[in-house]
């Protein structure tokens, strides 16, 4: 009986978890007040859709299918919308930017897989399908600032375990503070970077504070690169590399040192390489053994 009445009550909650889920992306994706009207920093032209629709092709198809087609993925929860439809082309520019950037439940986050300008060419293509559509001059001021003007520099608060990463307009005490800018940091990795933590926000001094984890592995000497990527509504998108040492030295060679499936030739594993030559030589020795014995039947022939 009490087995009955656990196995009740973890249904119960199992499918209210399912039933909040289900829910929570039913409703409306909700773009916020600043993010609404941010312009695109270049002009739409043909080239820019042509570089949207490759972009399209090779990121976005396979779920929002070809636009104006209504191909799209249907067994996916939310559906994908069609990006010719007039719900979707309803849309500011900048309601779309925010969405593509930040992604939502089966949607990826594209800031980390497309850079700023992708993305807005993205949009351009999109626009293509629709004839109504004006675009807004394209941000000049935003478009001048996306030289990496500001300067970031990098404190590792070793007691706490944290990284502490200050944006501003120059390193000088008395430089303008960059406030509101979202920040990212993300640990180098062969398979696609690790990002730590979610994304901070810089406070009043310019400053992202990250937890970094304790057990993060770095290179013999406890080095790790990291990629910090810097978003704001003036600045633009930017990032910088730096490398840091405040890891767990691990005495391991590197993934392109050792004979691997995935390295260069003269580093493969033997195995492969024996069963590949035995391969083009097999198929070599097939090959010269029928052209033998058409040779014998035709010499036969003749005789």
């Amino acid at each position: 009986m009490r087995n009955l009445i656990s196995l009740n009550k973890s249904t119960f909650i199992f499918a209210a978890i399912i039933i909040c889920f289900k829910y929570s992306y039913s409703q409306k994706w909700e773009t916020p007040t600043d993010k609404k009207d941010k312009i695109s920093p270049i002009k739409f032209n043909e080239s820019t859709i042509n570089e949207g629709e490759a972009i399209f092709a090779k990121n976005c198809q396979s779920c929002h299918g070809n636009p104006g087609q209504g191909n799209f993925l249907k067994s996916l929860n939310p559906q994908p919308p069609d990006p010719a439809s007039k719900e979707f082309q309803e849309q500011t520019d900048g309601e779309l930017f925010f969405k593509i950037t930040t992604g939502r439940a089966i949607m990826p986050a594209f800031k980390n897989i497309l850079s700023e300008k992708e993305r807005w060419k993205v949009i351009s293509y999109f626009r293509s399908f629709n004839k109504s559509y004006t675009q807004k001059n394209p941000d000049t001021t935003a478009n001048s600032l996306h030289n990496n003007t500001a300067k970031i520099k990098f404190d590792f608060d070793k007691t706490n375990n944290k990284i502490v990463v200050i944006v501003r307009k120059n390193l000088a005490k008395d430089s303008t503070i960059i406030k509101d800018a979202e920040v990212d940091i993300f640990v180098k990795r062969y398979f696609g970077n690790l990002q730590i933590g979610k994304y901070e926000q810089t406070n009043n001094n310019g400053e992202a504070i990250f937890d970094l984890p304790k057990d993060l592995p770095g290179d013999k000497d406890g080095n790790i690169d990291l990629i910090v990527k810097v978003n704001d509504d003036k600045l633009g998108e930017f990032d910088v590399d730096k490398k840091l040492q405040i890891g767990i030295p691990i005495n391991k060679p590197g993934l392109n040192e050792e004979r691997a499936m995935w390295n260069v030739v003269s580093k493969a594993p033997v195995w492969l390489l024996i069963l590949y030559f035995s391969v083009i030589i097999g198929v070599w020795g097939i090959l010269f053994y029928i052209l033998f014995n058409l040779y014998r039947i035709k010499k036969y022939s003749k005789q």
